[in-house]
């Protein structure tokens, strides 16, 4: 007796050309490891998401894709540039935007004052059909360090910040645009 699916043989038979056959014979292809290494595989560019407590959380009537789109059309109207967007992951990062002297900072080591530059991340997550919950996390570094990781420096900048003064505008801009649910309000 034969199982085709898995390639099994359960009896002591002779195959046609004469040789003896195993018992329990489980031929697989390396195709099944494949699709089990594709399946694992993380296909999302967005990074890790650790909402801090004190990020800005706000529910709004509009699909993920939908507030990602308006994100990448609001953030250059605020005069700062998008460093990342991804409207599939529902994820925008700005560049290191200077509060004080308006004006965007690409690299780190263009960054004078510390303090005063700000990044605004924004992840924009499937709630209940048709809402999205949106993170928007205004961030600062308070020193440099080449020898940790850039994330790691980072730290949720106060309400009185400049910052996140500018996040709240987005916020704000966004609840027009779309609305917020009943029950969130």
């Amino acid at each position: 007796m034969r199982n085709v699916e898995v390639g099994t043989r359960n009896s002591r038979g002779r195959s046609r050309a004469g040789t003896p056959t195993l018992m329990f014979r489980v031929p697989r292809s390396a195709f099944h490891l494949c699709v089990v290494v594709a399946a694992c595989t993380p296909i999302t560019t967005r990074p890790d998401f650790r909402p801090d407590p004190s990020a800005l959380l706000v529910t709004l009537d509009a699909r993920p894709e939908r507030v990602t789109a308006a994100l990448d059309s609001l953030v250059p109207a605020e005069s700062l540039e998008v460093a990342h967007s991804n409207v599939r992951d529902g994820y925008v990062e700005t560049a290191w935007y200077e509060t004080q002297a308006h004006r965007s900072r690409h690299h780190e080591r263009e960054i004078t004052n510390l303090g005063a530059t700000v990044k605004i991340r924004f992840w924009a997550d499937p709630w209940v059909p048709g809402q999205t919950r949106l993170t928007v996390e205004p961030v600062y570094r308070p020193r440099y360090d080449p020898s940790r990781v850039e994330r790691e420096l980072e730290v949720i900048v106060p309400k009185e910040h400049e910052g996140y003064k500018i996040a709240q505008r987005f916020v704000d801009k966004l609840k027009e645009r779309f609305g917020v649910p009943k029950a969130a309000r």
